[in-house]
């Protein structure tokens, strides 16, 4: 199975960068106060305050299938499937 490339595509407000515009271009770092910076950078791992429990369960293979079918993050998606189940 190959992987297709996305369609090229050509936007005039958003040109694709020079060789130039790459020389100019500074890190956030050096353009904005450390506090901004830090709500530009994603941290690692599972966000403060959150608990997560470990459990095995069974679940049919064709409700697995379904939501492991959208991709990275049917894990995220289930649980958010699960809670609204049960109201919370």
């Amino acid at each position: 199975m190959s992987k297709e490339l996305p369609p090229v595509v050509f936007d005039d407000d958003n040109p694709e960068w020079t060789a130039e515009d790459f020389a100019r271009a500074r890190p956030a770092s050096e353009m904005f106060p450390p506090e901004i910076v830090a709500l530009l950078v994603k941290q690692p791992g599972r966000p403060l305050g959150t608990t997560k429990e470990q459990v095995a369960l069974r679940i049919d293979h064709d409700v697995l299938a379904r939501f492991r079918e959208g991709g990275p993050g049917w894990q995220t998606r289930m649980n958010a499937a699960l809670r609204k189940a049960v109201g919370l």
